[in-house]
C-alpha cells in the first residue's frame, strides 16, 4: 500500500510538471523575440550548430519536457496494471495490506493460483491505511456444532481464538441438545472476560435441510449454514462462520477487517478449493456439483447478512439446490455443493479471499502453495475425514501448532480486556465479591478459597448414550479420579455393566493423554454408558467433593451408587442393587443402601465371586474390613460380625465419622466443597443424610474391595503438615455449627457424638 502511495505522489507530481513546464516555456520563448526553432522530433537528432543566443538552452528545456511526457506515459501504463504486492519478495504473495481484484470475483493476495473462470481483475487501491477494527469492537463468529466429538474439537478452535483475540467475541452456536449442555456448561465455568456465548436449536432448523440427500459425513449437520440469515438475529450485519476443525494461528480480528474490502454485491468471503474436486478430474465417471474453477471451500465463510437477506438468499440457494438436484440426486460436501452452485451462476457475490485464510489440508490439497513460511500462515483446516492422519509435505508441523492449543491450559486465556466496556457477568460480580471477603491473612485461606473456586468444566468428553430402563429401577456408579488412578478404568467397567458417571480431575495435557488411552482401550471403547467429565486442573487442592458433586449431577438413573475410584464392587452388584430397589420401596422411602467395603494389601488378587468366597479370604488375612488398621470408626457401624451371618437387610445407625459407601436417590444432598485433598469429605456427607432422615440398611449380599496404589498426594500433606490438620479440624467445626442452623436441635447429637469420641 505504501509503494501504491507514493506512486500515487509520483503521478501527481509529473501532472504537475505537465502543465507548468510547456507554460514556462513558452514564457522563456516569448522573451527571445519569439525566434523559436521547430523541436527536434528525438534526443538523439544532431542538434543544429546555427542556434543563436539561447537556443542551447532552450533545446535543453525542449528534452526535459520530453522527458517528462515519456515519464507520465509510464507511470499511466503502471498505474493501469493490476496492482502487485507490496510484499513483492515472497514470491507465495503473502500480501495483507493489499487490495486485489474486485469484479466480479474479487481475490485478495492470490498465491500461486489463477483465478477461477469468472474472474476478473482491476484495481482498487487507496492511499489511505487499511481499515483497522475497531479495539472494542465485537467480532461475531457462527459455528454449527452438534455430538461428543465435535463439540471436544471446537474447543480447539476456541482456545485457538483466545490465545490471539484482543477484541471482544461473541459465539454463536448451532447445535443439538447434547452439544448445548456440553458447551454452555464449558463457557460457564471457564468464565472468560469479554466473552458471550449464545445457542440455536439445530433441532428447530432440520425441516429447513432435510429435504436434501447429503453423502457427507456431517450428516444434516453439514446444511445448516445454508439458514444462517434465518437463524442468526436479524439486526446482526456480519458474521465469520467456521468448521468445527478449524485452528487460528493469527487474531480473528485481521480476517474480520476484511469485511471492509467487500465491493459492490459481494456478501460472501470465501477461499478457493484447495483440490480438484470440482474439476471432476480424481477418478472416472467423477461428477462434482457446478462450481467455478476449482471452487470454494466453506470451512471459513465471510457472510454480509443484511446484504444477504436483501438478495432473498433464502430463495436463491433453495431454487438452485432444487434445480441441481434433479441430476445429481444428492451433495457430496453438504453445504459446500450448493454455494458453490450458486457462485457459478452469480460470481459477483463473491469476495474471494487469499488461500492462507484457510489452508486446507484435505487429500489432494493443493495447500502447500498457499504458504512459504510459517508468518504465511493465518488459518488451517483439518477438512479431511482423517484429520490429523492427513498426508501432507509439512503435516507434522501442522499437527505440532494444532497440539500446542490442544493442550494449552485454558485457565490462562481468562484474559482481561482493558479499556473496553463489558456487560454485566453476574456470577462473576458475586465470585469477586465472595473473594473479596475473605481474609487473606487467615491460616486457612486457601482452604476456604478453593470452596469458591469455579474449576473449567467439560461434561461428557466422550461419546455417550444411555436409554432409561422400563421398570425404573437403575443405578448409576458415580466415581472421581485424577491421572494416577486411570488404570482402575477398566476393572471398574468389567466388574459392573450398568451405567457409570465419573469425574475426572486433569490437566489440558492430561485430558489428551486420557483421551488416547481411553481411544486405545477395547474395553472402555466397548462401553458406551460411560459418562466422562473433566474437571480442569486449578489452585493446590484436590477438589474431591466438587468431583463428586459433578459426577452426581450428570446421574441419568433415578438411582445411584456412591463409590470410590479405588474400589471393586462385586461381579453382579449391578443387578443386586436394582433388586434391592424394588425389594426395599426405594422409590418412596429415604433409604441409603449400605454397601461393605473390605480391602487386600496385594496387588494381585483373586477377586472372591461370592460372599463365602470373601469370608475365607477374611479368615485367612487375604482381606480386611475396609481402614480396619487406621480408621476403625469410618465403617465399623456396618457391624461386619453381623453381616457375616446375615441373609437380609439390616438397619444400623449413625454414630461419629461413620463414611460407607452408598446407593441413594438421585435426589439426595450433594456432598459439601468445603473439604478438598484429605478428610471429612465422606463423613460430612454421611451426617447430612443422617440429618434428613435417611435409614442406613446394609445389604446382606453386596460388597466392594479396595485395591492398594501408592498414597495420594493430599494424604501426604495430612500426614506431614500440623496446619493442613488444624485447617480441617476448623472446618469440621464450621460445618457442625452451620449443621446446627439448619436442622436445630436434631443436630446436637452431631457435635455430642465429636466430642465424646
Amino acid at each position: 500500500m505504501l509503494g501504491i502511495c507514493r506512486g500515487r505522489r509520483k503521478f501527481l507530481a509529473a501532472s504537475l510538471a505537465l502543465l507548468f513546464i510547456p507554460a514556462l516555456t513558452w514564457l522563456y520563448l516569448s522573451a527571445a523575440n519569439f525566434s523559436v526553432k521547430p523541436l527536434p522530433l528525438s534526443p538523439l537528432e544532431p542538434q543544429s550548430s546555427t542556434l543563436v543566443g539561447g537556443a542551447g538552452e532552450r533545446q535543453a528545456l525542449e528534452l526535459r519536457v520530453r522527458e517528462v511526457e515519456e515519464e507520465n506515459r509510464a507511470l499511466r501504463r503502471e498505474l493501469s496494471q493490476p496492482p502487485r504486492n507490496p510484499t513483492h519478495t515472497n514470491h507465495h504473495g503473502n500480501g495483507r495490506h493489499g487490495n486485489q481484484s474486485h469484479a466480479p470475483v474479487v481475490r485478495e493476495g492470490s498465491r500461486h493460483g489463477e483465478a477461477p473462470k469468472g474472474a476478473a481483475t482491476g484495481n482498487s487501491s487507496d492511499c489511505v491505511s487499511q481499515p483497522v477494527v475497531d479495539k472494542c469492537e465485537t467480532i461475531h463468529m457462527a459455528i454449527v456444532c452438534a455430538g461428543y466429538n465435535a463439540s471436544r474439537d471446537v474447543v480447539t478452535l476456541v482456545k485457538s481464538v483466545l490465545f490471539h483475540r484482543r477484541n471482544p467475541l461473541h459465539f454463536h452456536f448451532i447445535t443439538d441438545s447434547i452439544a448445548q449442555q456440553i458447551l454452555a456448561s464449558l463457557f460457564r465455568t471457564w468464565m472468560v472476560p469479554a466473552v458471550r456465548v449464545d445457542f440455536y436449536d439445530a433441532d428447530e432448523l432440520k425441516s429447513e435441510v432435510s429435504w436434501i440427500p447429503n453423502k457427507h459425513y456431517s450428516g444434516i449437520y453439514g446444511l445448516m449454514k445454508l439458514v444462517l440469515t434465518k437463524t442468526l438475529p436479524s439486526d446482526l450485519q456480519k458474521v465469520i462462520v467456521l468448521d468445527t476443525d478449524i485452528t487460528f494461528a493469527t487474531d480473528i480480528a485481521e480476517l474480520w477487517a476484511v469485511f471492509h474490502k467487500f465491493k459492490g454485491q459481494q456478501v460472501l468471503g470465501l477461499v478457493e478449493n484447495q483440490s480438484d474436486w470440482y474439476l471432476g478430474n480424481l477418478w472416472k465417471n467423477h461428477r462434482p456439483w457446478p462450481a467455478l474453477g476449482r471452487g470454494f471451500n466453506t470451512g471459513v465463510i465471510l457472510l454480509l447478512l443484511d446484504r444477504l437477506r436483501k438478495l432473498r438468499w433464502e430463495q436463491m440457494w433453495r431454487l438452485t439446490a432444487e434445480r441441481e438436484l434433479m441430476s445429481m440426486l444428492s451433495t457430496s460436501l453438504a453445504d459446500q455443493d450448493i454455494f458453490n452452485a450458486v457462485i457459478k451462476q452469480n460470481p459477483f457475490l463473491v469476495h474471494q479471499l487469499p488461500c492462507f485464510w484457510n489452508v486446507q489440508l484435505s487429500d489432494h490439497t493443493r495447500s502447500e502453495k498457499c504458504y512459504k513460511d510459517v508468518s504465511d500462515l493465518k488459518v488451517i483446516h483439518w477438512n479431511s475425514p482423517k484429520k490429523l492422519r492427513v498426508k501432507n509435505k509439512h503435516v507434522e508441523f501442522f499437527r505440532n501448532l494444532y497440539l500446542t492449543f490442544l493442550e494449552y491450559d485454558g485457565n490462562l486465556l481468562r484474559r482481561e480486556l482493558f479499556g473496553c466496556p463489558s456487560e454485566t457477568d453476574h456470577n462473576s460480580e458475586n465470585l469477586q465479591k465472595t473473594l473479596l471477603e475473605l481474609d487473606e491473612d487467615d491460616p486457612c485461606y486457601e482452604f476456604r478459597r478453593e470452596r469458591f473456586t469455579v474449576h473449567r468444566t467439560h461434561l461428557y468428553f466422550l461419546h455417550y448414550e444411555y436409554e432409561p430402563s422400563a421398570d425404573q429401577s437403575d443405578v448409576t456408579l458415580v466415581a472421581q479420579l485424577s491421572m494416577d488412578r486411570l488404570q482402575m478404568l477398566e476393572a471398574i467397567c468389567k466388574h459392573w455393566e450398568g451405567p457409570i458417571s465419573l469425574a475426572l480431575y486433569l490437566s489440558d495435557a492430561e485430558a489428551q493423554q486420557f483421551l488416547r488411552y481411553a481411544q486405545g482401550s477395547e474395553v472402555l471403547m466397548s462401553r458406551s454408558n460411560v459418562g466422562y467429565h473433566i474437571v480442569y486442573k486449578e489452585g493446590q487442592f484436590y477438589p474431591v467433593n466438587l468431583l463428586r458433586n459433578v459426577a452426581m449431577r450428570q446421574v441419568n438413573t433415578p438411582y445411584m451408587f456412591l463409590s470410590d475410584i479405588d474400589f471393586l464392587p462385586m461381579y453382579g452388584l449391578y443387578e443386586y442393587l436394582r433388586k434391592s430397589v424394588v425389594q426395599l420401596d426405594m422409590a418412596n422411602t429415604k433409604k441409603a443402601l449400605v454397601v461393605p467395603a473390605f480391602e487386600t494389601l496385594r496387588y494381585r488378587l483373586s477377586y472372591p465371586k461370592s460372599k463365602a468366597e470373601l469370608l475365607s479370604q477374611l479368615d485367612m488375612g487375604t482381606l480386611f474390613t475396609f481402614r480396619y488398621h487406621v480408621w476403625t470408626k469410618g465403617h465399623a457401624p456396618t457391624n461386619f460380625a453381623k453381616w457375616r451371618t446375615a441373609t437380609t437387610p439390616y438397619r444400623v445407625q449413625w454414630e461419629a465419622d461413620f463414611e460407607p459407601y452408598v446407593m441413594v436417590r438421585r435426589d439426595c444432598p450433594e456432598y459439601d466443597r468445603r473439604f478438598v485433598g484429605f478428610g471429612w469429605n465422606k463423613v460430612a456427607h454421611i451426617m447430612e443424610l443422617d440429618a434428613q432422615e435417611y435409614e442406613f440398611v446394609v445389604l446382606p449380599n453386596a460388597y466392594m474391595i479396595h485395591m492398594p496404589h501408592a498414597p495420594s498426594f493430599d494424604i501426604t500433606k495430612f500426614r506431614s503438615n500440623e496446619q493442613y490438620r488444624v485447617c480441617l479440624k476448623t472446618l469440621k467445626e464450621e460445618f457442625q455449627q452451620n449443621m446446627s442452623r439448619r436442622y436445630g436441635f436434631a443436630a446436637l447429637k452431631y457435635m455430642t457424638a465429636e466430642n465424646n469420641s
